[in-house]
Protein backbone atom coordinates (compact mmCIF):
# COMPACT_ATOMS: atom_id res chain seq x y z
CA UNK A 1 0.00 0.00 0.00
CA UNK A 2 1.79 3.11 -1.22
CA UNK A 3 0.00 5.37 1.26
CA UNK A 4 1.94 3.71 4.07
CA UNK A 5 5.35 4.43 2.53
CA UNK A 6 7.36 7.26 4.17
CA UNK A 7 7.65 10.53 2.30
CA UNK A 8 11.14 10.43 0.71
CA UNK A 9 11.48 14.20 1.25
CA UNK A 10 10.84 13.91 5.00
CA UNK A 11 13.99 14.45 7.07
CA UNK A 12 14.63 14.14 10.81
CA UNK A 13 13.93 17.26 12.84
CA UNK A 14 16.77 19.75 12.76
CA UNK A 15 18.09 18.51 9.41
CA UNK A 16 17.39 20.10 6.04
CA UNK A 17 18.46 20.08 2.42
CA UNK A 18 20.18 23.21 1.17
CA UNK A 19 19.09 23.83 -2.42
CA UNK A 20 20.31 26.03 -5.27
CA UNK A 21 21.34 28.79 -5.15
CA UNK A 22 21.84 28.79 -1.35
CA UNK A 23 24.16 25.76 -1.34
CA UNK A 24 26.52 27.46 -3.78
CA UNK A 25 26.23 30.71 -1.85
CA UNK A 26 27.28 29.03 1.39
CA UNK A 27 30.27 27.37 -0.29
CA UNK A 28 31.38 30.70 -1.73
CA UNK A 29 31.13 32.33 1.71
CA UNK A 30 33.23 29.58 3.29
CA UNK A 31 35.95 29.95 0.68
CA UNK A 32 35.95 33.74 1.04
CA UNK A 33 36.31 33.49 4.83
CA UNK A 34 39.06 30.88 4.61
CA UNK A 35 40.91 33.11 2.16
CA UNK A 36 40.78 35.93 4.74
CA UNK A 37 42.09 33.59 7.43
CA UNK A 38 44.88 32.35 5.14
CA UNK A 39 45.94 35.90 4.34
CA UNK A 40 46.55 36.41 8.08
CA UNK A 41 48.70 33.27 8.43
CA UNK A 42 46.04 30.75 9.48
CA UNK A 43 46.72 27.39 7.87
CA UNK A 44 43.85 25.06 7.03
CA UNK A 45 43.27 21.69 8.65
CA UNK A 46 40.56 19.13 7.89
CA UNK A 47 39.62 16.82 10.77
CA UNK A 48 37.47 13.72 10.11
CA UNK A 49 33.75 13.56 10.82
CA UNK A 50 34.21 10.61 13.19
CA UNK A 51 36.78 9.91 15.85
CA UNK A 52 37.21 7.41 18.64
CA UNK A 53 35.11 8.56 21.56
CA UNK A 54 37.94 8.70 24.10
CA UNK A 55 39.94 11.19 22.00
CA UNK A 56 37.01 13.19 20.61
CA UNK A 57 35.57 13.88 24.06
CA UNK A 58 38.87 14.54 25.85
CA UNK A 59 39.82 18.02 27.06
CA UNK A 60 37.50 20.71 25.74
CA UNK A 61 35.52 18.00 23.92
CA UNK A 62 33.98 16.97 27.25
CA UNK A 63 31.85 20.14 27.12
CA UNK A 64 29.89 18.75 24.14
CA UNK A 65 29.71 15.12 25.26
CA UNK A 66 25.96 15.31 25.83
CA UNK A 67 25.50 16.60 22.26
CA UNK A 68 27.58 13.88 20.59
CA UNK A 69 26.13 11.01 18.56
CA UNK A 70 27.90 7.73 19.34
CA UNK A 71 28.18 4.50 17.36
CA UNK A 72 30.20 1.33 17.35
CA UNK A 73 33.00 1.04 14.81
CA UNK A 74 32.33 -2.32 13.08
CA UNK A 75 36.01 -2.60 12.21
CA UNK A 76 37.73 -1.97 15.57
CA UNK A 77 34.66 -2.57 17.79
CA UNK A 78 35.48 0.65 19.63
CA UNK A 79 33.01 3.42 20.32
CA UNK A 80 33.22 6.42 18.01
CA UNK A 81 31.68 9.88 18.19
CA UNK A 82 30.33 12.08 15.41
CA UNK A 83 31.71 15.53 16.07
CA UNK A 84 29.44 18.13 17.64
CA UNK A 85 32.16 20.82 17.47
CA UNK A 86 35.40 21.15 15.50
CA UNK A 87 37.45 23.10 18.05
CA UNK A 88 38.34 19.99 20.17
CA UNK A 89 39.52 18.24 17.03
CA UNK A 90 41.80 21.13 16.13
CA UNK A 91 43.17 21.03 19.68
CA UNK A 92 43.93 17.32 19.24
CA UNK A 93 45.72 17.97 15.93
CA UNK A 94 47.78 20.73 17.52
CA UNK A 95 48.79 18.53 20.47
CA UNK A 96 49.69 15.48 18.35
CA UNK A 97 50.31 15.87 14.63
CA UNK A 98 51.57 19.47 14.93
CA UNK A 99 53.24 19.19 18.34
CA UNK A 100 56.65 19.96 16.83
CA UNK A 101 55.56 23.08 14.94
CA UNK A 102 56.68 26.36 16.48
CA UNK A 103 54.17 28.41 18.43
CA UNK A 104 52.00 30.39 18.19
CA UNK A 105 50.15 28.03 15.88
CA UNK A 106 47.46 29.55 13.66
CA UNK A 107 44.95 27.08 12.21
CA UNK A 108 41.68 27.44 10.30
CA UNK A 109 38.95 24.96 9.41
CA UNK A 110 35.49 24.48 7.97
CA UNK A 111 33.01 21.62 8.06
CA UNK A 112 29.71 20.26 9.28
CA UNK A 113 28.93 19.25 12.86
CA UNK A 114 25.99 17.20 14.10
CA UNK A 115 24.32 17.64 17.46
CA UNK A 116 21.77 15.54 19.30
CA UNK A 117 19.61 18.54 20.14
CA UNK A 118 19.09 21.99 18.68
CA UNK A 119 18.03 24.92 20.80
CA UNK A 120 14.78 26.87 20.85
CA UNK A 121 16.39 29.76 19.00
CA UNK A 122 18.56 27.58 16.74
CA UNK A 123 16.74 24.27 16.10
CA UNK A 124 19.24 23.10 13.48
CA UNK A 125 21.12 19.96 14.48
CA UNK A 126 23.50 19.87 11.50
CA UNK A 127 25.49 23.08 11.63
CA UNK A 128 28.09 24.31 9.12
CA UNK A 129 31.08 25.92 10.79
CA UNK A 130 34.20 27.84 9.83
CA UNK A 131 36.72 29.15 12.27
CA UNK A 132 40.20 29.85 13.53
CA UNK A 133 42.29 28.73 16.49
CA UNK A 134 45.39 30.52 17.81
CA UNK A 135 47.32 28.07 19.98
CA UNK A 136 50.34 28.46 22.22
CA UNK A 137 50.14 32.07 23.38
CA UNK A 138 48.26 33.79 26.20
CA UNK A 139 47.99 37.56 25.81
CA UNK A 140 45.41 40.25 25.15
CA UNK A 141 46.67 40.71 21.59
CA UNK A 142 45.90 37.07 20.75
CA UNK A 143 42.31 37.26 22.00
CA UNK A 144 41.82 40.55 20.17
CA UNK A 145 43.25 39.09 16.96
CA UNK A 146 40.74 36.24 16.69
CA UNK A 147 37.78 38.53 17.44
CA UNK A 148 38.87 41.12 14.91
CA UNK A 149 39.71 38.53 12.26
CA UNK A 150 36.23 37.02 12.56
CA UNK A 151 34.80 40.51 12.01
CA UNK A 152 37.05 40.95 8.96
CA UNK A 153 35.84 37.62 7.55
CA UNK A 154 32.22 38.68 8.06
CA UNK A 155 32.88 41.95 6.24
CA UNK A 156 34.35 39.99 3.33
CA UNK A 157 30.97 38.29 2.76
CA UNK A 158 29.00 41.49 3.25
CA UNK A 159 28.09 41.34 6.94
CA UNK A 160 29.01 44.72 8.33
CA UNK A 161 28.57 46.46 11.68
CA UNK A 162 28.26 43.40 13.93
CA UNK A 163 28.26 43.86 17.68
CA UNK A 164 30.77 42.11 19.91
CA UNK A 165 29.50 40.76 23.23
CA UNK A 166 32.23 39.88 25.73
CA UNK A 167 31.58 37.73 28.78
CA UNK A 168 33.80 36.66 31.67
CA UNK A 169 32.70 33.08 32.44
CA UNK A 170 35.34 32.67 35.17
CA UNK A 171 34.41 35.84 37.11
CA UNK A 172 31.40 34.49 39.03
CA UNK A 173 33.18 31.22 39.98
CA UNK A 174 36.21 33.25 41.15
CA UNK A 175 34.02 35.39 43.42
CA UNK A 176 32.17 32.37 44.78
CA UNK A 177 35.45 30.55 45.42
CA UNK A 178 36.87 33.56 47.25
CA UNK A 179 33.73 33.70 49.41
CA UNK A 180 33.95 29.97 50.12
CA UNK A 181 30.44 29.40 48.75
CA UNK A 182 29.71 25.71 48.19
CA UNK A 183 26.85 23.27 48.09
CA UNK A 184 23.22 24.32 47.77
CA UNK A 185 23.89 28.04 48.18
CA UNK A 186 26.38 27.99 45.30
CA UNK A 187 23.95 26.07 43.12
CA UNK A 188 21.16 28.56 43.84
CA UNK A 189 23.39 31.56 43.21
CA UNK A 190 24.61 30.09 39.93
CA UNK A 191 21.02 29.47 38.86
CA UNK A 192 19.99 33.01 39.81
CA UNK A 193 22.89 34.45 37.81
CA UNK A 194 22.04 32.21 34.87
CA UNK A 195 18.44 33.47 34.91
CA UNK A 196 19.44 37.12 35.47
CA UNK A 197 17.25 37.15 38.59
CA UNK A 198 18.55 40.33 40.24
CA UNK A 199 16.37 39.99 43.35
CA UNK A 200 17.50 36.43 44.01
CA UNK A 201 21.14 37.35 43.38
CA UNK A 202 20.92 40.17 45.96
CA UNK A 203 19.34 37.90 48.55
CA UNK A 204 21.66 34.95 48.04
CA UNK A 205 24.87 36.99 47.72
CA UNK A 206 24.07 38.66 51.05
CA UNK A 207 23.97 35.19 52.61
CA UNK A 208 27.27 34.31 50.94
CA UNK A 209 29.03 37.42 52.21
CA UNK A 210 32.02 39.24 50.70
CA UNK A 211 33.29 39.18 48.03
CA UNK A 212 30.23 37.45 46.54
CA UNK A 213 28.17 40.35 47.89
CA UNK A 214 29.42 42.38 44.94
CA UNK A 215 27.65 40.13 42.42
CA UNK A 216 24.43 42.23 42.17
CA UNK A 217 26.39 45.32 41.09
CA UNK A 218 28.24 43.34 38.43
CA UNK A 219 24.99 41.75 37.24
CA UNK A 220 23.37 45.14 36.68
CA UNK A 221 26.53 46.55 35.09
CA UNK A 222 26.09 44.37 32.00
CA UNK A 223 25.76 46.48 28.88
CA UNK A 224 28.05 48.92 27.07
CA UNK A 225 31.67 47.99 27.72
CA UNK A 226 32.62 51.34 29.26
CA UNK A 227 29.95 51.08 31.93
CA UNK A 228 30.80 47.48 32.76
CA UNK A 229 34.53 48.21 32.91
CA UNK A 230 33.86 51.14 35.25
CA UNK A 231 31.85 48.86 37.55
CA UNK A 232 34.67 46.32 37.56
CA UNK A 233 37.20 49.04 38.32
CA UNK A 234 35.17 50.26 41.29
CA UNK A 235 34.40 46.81 42.66
CA UNK A 236 36.35 45.41 45.61
CA UNK A 237 37.58 42.27 43.87
CA UNK A 238 39.84 39.53 45.26
CA UNK A 239 43.12 39.01 43.40
CA UNK A 240 41.90 36.25 41.05
CA UNK A 241 38.81 38.25 40.05
CA UNK A 242 40.85 41.44 39.68
CA UNK A 243 43.17 39.66 37.24
CA UNK A 244 40.14 38.59 35.19
CA UNK A 245 38.83 42.17 35.11
CA UNK A 246 42.22 43.63 34.16
CA UNK A 247 42.62 41.08 31.37
CA UNK A 248 39.21 42.01 29.94
CA UNK A 249 40.12 45.70 30.04
CA UNK A 250 43.39 45.02 28.20
CA UNK A 251 41.66 43.00 25.47
CA UNK A 252 38.99 45.66 24.95
CA UNK A 253 41.70 48.33 24.73
CA UNK A 254 43.48 46.41 21.96
CA UNK A 255 40.23 45.84 20.05
CA UNK A 256 39.21 49.48 20.34
CA UNK A 257 42.60 50.67 19.12
CA UNK A 258 42.13 48.67 15.92
CA UNK A 259 38.34 48.96 15.49
CA UNK A 260 37.22 52.17 17.21
CA UNK A 261 33.72 52.05 15.66
CA UNK A 262 32.93 48.52 16.85
CA UNK A 263 30.01 48.26 19.27
CA UNK A 264 31.19 46.28 22.31
CA UNK A 265 29.14 45.07 25.26
CA UNK A 266 30.45 43.37 28.39
CA UNK A 267 28.65 41.08 30.83
CA UNK A 268 30.95 40.38 33.79
CA UNK A 269 28.99 37.45 35.28
CA UNK A 270 27.51 35.66 32.23
CA UNK A 271 28.67 32.06 31.87
CA UNK A 272 25.95 30.08 30.09
CA UNK A 273 27.12 27.57 27.50
CA UNK A 274 30.79 28.42 28.01
CA UNK A 275 31.91 25.39 30.00
CA UNK A 276 35.44 25.09 28.62
CA UNK A 277 36.38 28.77 28.43
CA UNK A 278 39.06 29.84 30.90
CA UNK A 279 39.21 33.54 30.01
CA UNK A 280 37.14 35.99 28.02
CA UNK A 281 34.42 34.62 25.77
CA UNK A 282 33.16 36.34 22.62
CA UNK A 283 29.87 36.33 20.74
CA UNK A 284 29.26 38.26 17.53
CA UNK A 285 25.73 39.35 16.70
CA UNK A 286 24.41 40.81 13.47
CA UNK A 287 21.76 43.43 12.90
CA UNK A 288 18.19 42.20 13.34
CA UNK A 289 17.22 38.62 14.18
CA UNK A 290 19.98 36.68 12.48
CA UNK A 291 21.11 35.07 15.74
CA UNK A 292 24.67 34.41 16.84
CA UNK A 293 27.09 34.87 13.97
CA UNK A 294 30.13 33.57 15.84
CA UNK A 295 31.30 32.47 19.24
CA UNK A 296 34.70 31.85 20.77
CA UNK A 297 37.20 32.84 23.41
CA UNK A 298 40.06 31.65 25.57
CA UNK A 299 40.41 27.93 26.41
CA UNK A 300 43.01 25.24 27.02
CA UNK A 301 44.23 23.19 24.06
CA UNK A 302 45.58 20.24 25.98
CA UNK A 303 48.32 21.80 28.11
CA UNK A 304 48.60 24.91 25.94
CA UNK A 305 46.81 28.25 26.12
CA UNK A 306 44.56 28.86 23.12
CA UNK A 307 41.91 31.20 21.80
CA UNK A 308 39.61 30.94 18.81
CA UNK A 309 36.38 31.88 17.06
CA UNK A 310 33.79 29.70 15.32
CA UNK A 311 31.49 31.26 12.74
CA UNK A 312 28.01 29.77 12.28
CA UNK A 313 27.35 29.80 8.55
CA UNK A 314 23.58 29.38 8.72
CA UNK A 315 23.35 32.65 10.64
CA UNK A 316 25.98 34.32 8.48
CA UNK A 317 24.03 33.37 5.36
CA UNK A 318 20.87 34.91 6.80
CA UNK A 319 22.74 38.12 7.67
CA UNK A 320 24.72 38.50 4.45
CA UNK A 321 23.27 40.31 1.44
CA UNK A 322 22.29 38.06 -1.43
CA UNK A 323 24.68 38.65 -4.34
CA UNK A 324 23.29 38.87 -7.87
CA UNK A 325 23.36 35.58 -9.71
CA UNK A 326 25.58 35.28 -12.75
CA UNK A 327 23.55 35.42 -15.99
CA UNK A 328 22.77 32.01 -17.48
CA UNK A 329 23.48 31.71 -21.21
CA UNK A 330 21.84 29.06 -23.38
CA UNK A 331 24.35 27.36 -25.71
CA UNK A 332 22.57 25.89 -28.73
CA UNK A 333 23.48 22.55 -30.24
CA UNK A 334 26.61 22.66 -32.43
CA UNK A 335 27.65 26.06 -31.04
CA UNK A 336 31.34 26.99 -31.05
CA UNK A 337 32.90 25.66 -27.78
CA UNK A 338 35.48 28.46 -27.85
CA UNK A 339 32.72 31.07 -27.84
CA UNK A 340 31.10 29.40 -24.83
CA UNK A 341 34.46 29.30 -23.05
CA UNK A 342 34.91 33.00 -23.74
CA UNK A 343 31.58 33.75 -22.06
CA UNK A 344 32.56 31.73 -18.98
CA UNK A 345 35.78 33.72 -18.79
CA UNK A 346 33.63 36.86 -18.65
CA UNK A 347 31.65 35.52 -15.68
CA UNK A 348 28.63 34.08 -17.46
CA UNK A 349 27.20 30.66 -16.65
CA UNK A 350 26.79 28.61 -19.80
CA UNK A 351 24.16 25.86 -20.07
CA UNK A 352 24.52 23.68 -23.15
CA UNK A 353 21.61 22.15 -25.00
CA UNK A 354 21.89 18.37 -25.12
CA UNK A 355 18.88 17.58 -27.32
CA UNK A 356 16.70 19.56 -29.75
CA UNK A 357 14.02 19.64 -27.05
CA UNK A 358 16.17 21.87 -24.82
CA UNK A 359 15.18 25.52 -24.87
CA UNK A 360 16.41 28.62 -23.01
CA UNK A 361 13.19 28.74 -21.00
CA UNK A 362 13.42 25.07 -20.05
CA UNK A 363 17.02 25.50 -18.88
CA UNK A 364 16.20 28.77 -17.04
CA UNK A 365 18.44 30.92 -19.20
CA UNK A 366 17.95 34.64 -19.71
CA UNK A 367 20.55 34.89 -22.47
CA UNK A 368 21.50 32.93 -25.59
CA UNK A 369 24.80 32.63 -27.44
CA UNK A 370 24.72 34.65 -30.66
CA UNK A 371 28.03 34.62 -32.48
CA UNK A 372 30.56 35.23 -29.72
CA UNK A 373 28.23 37.24 -27.46
CA UNK A 374 25.51 36.64 -24.89
CA UNK A 375 22.29 38.22 -26.12
CA UNK A 376 19.29 38.68 -23.83
CA UNK A 377 16.49 36.37 -24.87
CA UNK A 378 14.10 39.20 -25.71
CA UNK A 379 16.69 40.73 -28.08
CA UNK A 380 17.37 37.44 -29.83
CA UNK A 381 13.85 36.81 -31.05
Amino acid sequence: MTEDLPNPALLPSGLADLLPPEAARETAMVEAMLAVFASHGYERVKPPLLEFEDSLLAGSGAAVADQTFRLMDPDSHRMMGLRADITPQVARIAATRLAGVSRPLRLSYSGQVLRIHGSQLAPERQVPQAGIELIGVDCAEADAEVALLAITALAEVGVTAPSLDITLPTMAPALLDAAGVQGELRRKLARALDRKDAAAVRELSALAGPPAIGLPALLTAAGPADRALAALQEADLPPAARAIADNAAAIIAVIRARAPELHITLDPVEFRGLQYHVGVAFTLYGVGTTGELARGGRYRSGEEPATGMTLYLDAVRRAAPVPPEAPRVFIPLDADPAAAAGLRAQGFVTVAALTPADTPQRLRCGHILRGNSAAPIEESV
